[in-house]
């Protein structure tokens, strides 16, 4: 019996659409993020630099998934 495989080879796909929307989306989640640490009066750079990381993981992880 024959196995199924992907047309494309199976490999991740990165478009330039889903790098434009990784980008999009790691602004928007750093925007959130400054705003609810001001909201809940974090101040200094620590806040700042976690919110930093976490946008761009998401950023990254929406790049890489393809969403």
């Amino acid at each position: 019996m024959a196995a199924l495989t992907p047309l494309d080879g199976g490999g991740i796909k990165t478009s330039r659409a889903s790098l434009i929307g990784g980008i999009a989306v790691a602004i928007g989640v750093f925007v959130l993020w400054v705003a609810l640490a001001r909201d809940l009066g974090a101040e200094g750079a620590l806040p700042l630099a976690l919110g930093a990381l976490v946008a761009g993981g998401t950023g990254l992880w929406i790049w890489r998934a393809d969403l």
